[in-house]
């Protein structure tokens, strides 16, 4: 009984549906302004530069970041650092700089080297290491043979 309910109501819905002709053009569909690179990074490094900024608000904007495919650039890794630090939030910069290094994939070598090199005076200032400088680079009890074992 009950399902012979449900399947009446699913075929009403689509005969609905059907009839209404829910066919959008495409000009209702395309409402939504597309963000240039020069306002996406300007948006996020205003994010980041925020004073009132909190630990929830970086984490979801980095969390953001690293589920887009991207590489942030520079401006917004310096912006997101700055952040962390007016927080005293020193594990999240090392946790950041891990994420991008992933992000680098199978070009880590062309990409990470630049993108350290923009963001050093930065990292110099702020007292922060990179990943590589506190051993993360590399598995803690790792065996780089097997007669080690």
């Amino acid at each position: 009984m009950l399902r012979n309910t449900l399947f009446a109501i699913a075929r009403a819905g689509t005969e609905a549906i059907s009839k209404r002709g829910l066919a959008l053009s495409s000009t209702q569909l395309s409402k939504h302004k597309t963000e240039s690179d020069e306002e996406f990074d300007a948006r996020y490094e205003a994010f980041f530069n925020r004073p009132d900024i909190d630990g929830w608000e970086i984490r979801k904007a980095m969390n953001d970041l690293a589920g887009m495919d991207l590489i942030p650039e520079p401006k917004i890794v310096i912006a997101a650092l700055h952040a962390c630090r007016r927080l005293n939030d020193y594990a999240l910069t090392t946790r950041f700089l891990e994420t991008i290094r992933d992000k680098c994939g199978g070009r880590v070598k062309e990409i990470y080297p630049y993108l350290l090199q923009e963001i050093r005076p930065t990292l110099d200032e702020l007292g922060i290491s990179t990943p590589d400088q506190l051993g993360y680079d590399e598995p803690e009890l790792g065996c780089k043979t097997i007669e080690e074992v």
